[in-house]
């Protein structure tokens, strides 16, 4: 019963996570800065993470901050800084389901990056490795397949009435490829978040605190990234319209609770479990950008999702398999690494 929920949870999440892609980019072609963007979000999520640590934690102990902790919370928060900038020029030079597609690099790059950090060993002779391999390659091959090739439109965009007339198709070619390669970056930074946040959170098992402290470190380091690239002053205004809407859903949503569910799936499942979810977003991404935004469907969107599928089941149903051999036979170790919180990919003398 408590796995159903926390996947109905990490669904729900990447159901939201698209609806904000769509609303940040309503919001970009109305002219929002993504730098002024990330800091006004950060600075609103920290009114909402500060009463409700406060509230959370009130009648609870806290384990002991150490330095090694806080400096690991201070890398995680440049990781997260970096990714938020970069996912928000993406969107902006690109589309929701552009960014929805580069996430499905996610769990192909977290499972790289637990084999080269000896996470996890590989042997192709298990038929669930097998799997997990063939399916992070086929998650690859779909992702770079939307990125780099458009193909012929399926549905034709309706463009913005302030788009103006000179901005013709050569130019938002180039834009698709720079906002690609930004998500792309920004879904292997998030990767590589996964995994040492697995590690902070299990040594310092408070989740709000830990999300509470990572938002005022992103909400600093913004600030000064923003003064630096942002020149116009007249980005900081905002008025009640689509940028306070994505401001504030960003703040509630993406750095408060999805951040809290993240970290708390971490230390209870494992980085490459909530990697996992990440390219059930495609699907919604595809729909609320069309339907939504009015966005151009392409035949390469098309080939690259009837790519991504199989190879992001063949990732779950390896992942199952491991799970169900564990279970059935389960390895001879010490009784720490049998706790249900140890991380799926930590312990080293698991076969996959």
């Amino acid at each position: 019963m408590w796995r159903e929920g926390l996947t109905v949870i990490m669904v729900t999440v990447e159901c939201l996570d698209v609806g904000l892609n769509t609303v940040n980019k309503a919001a970009m072609t109305r002219g929002m800065s993504e730098f002024v963007f990330v800091t006004y979000s950060n600075s609103l999520a920290f009114f909402f993470l500060l009463p409700a640590s406060i509230i959370f934690y009130r009648k609870r102990s806290l384990p002991p901050l150490t330095w090694s902790i806080l400096g690991g919370m201070f890398v995680t928060s440049m990781i997260s800084c970096s990714v938020q900038i970069l996912k928000a020029l993406g969107i902006g030079y690109s589309s929701p389901t552009m960014a929805s597609v580069a996430a499905d690099l996610i769990p192909a790059f977290t499972f790289f990056l637990a084999i080269i950090s000896g996470f996890e060993k590989l042997d192709l002779r298990v038929k669930s490795s097998r799997a997990r391999c063939i399916g992070t390659i086929a998650s690859i091959t779909g992702a770079l397949t939307v990125t780099l090739y458009k193909g012929l439109p399926i549905t034709v965009a309706s463009l913005p009435k302030r788009v103006e007339v000179g901005q013709h198709f050569s130019t938002m070619q180039s834009n698709w490829l720079l906002g690609g390669f930004l998500l792309a970056s920004g879904s292997f930074l998030l990767a590589l978040g996964f995994n040492i946040q697995t590690r902070i959170i299990r040594e310092y098992p408070a989740e709000l605190i830990v999300a509470l402290i990572r938002c005022i470190f992103v909400a600093i380091v913004s600030v000064i990234v923003s003064l630096i690239a942002e020149k116009d002053p007249n980005a900081w205004n905002l008025s009640l319209n689509m940028e306070s809407i994505a401001i504030g859903y960003s703040a509630l949503f993406a750095i408060t609770i999805r951040a809290s569910v993240s970290l708390w799936a971490c230390r209870e499942k494992g980085p490459v479990y909530v990697a996992m979810f990440k390219p059930l977003g495609i699907f919604i991404a595809v729909v609320m950008g069309v339907t939504i935004l009015g966005d151009t469907l392409y035949l390469g969107s098309v080939i690259g999702a009837a790519i991504i599928v199989p190879g992001f089941y063949a990732v779950i149903w390896g992942q199952a398999h491991q799970e169900i051999k564990l279970v059935e036979d389960p390895p001879i170790s010490s009784p720490e690494s049998c706790s249900p919180r140890v991380p799926l990919l930590q312990n080293k003398s698991t076969e996959v």
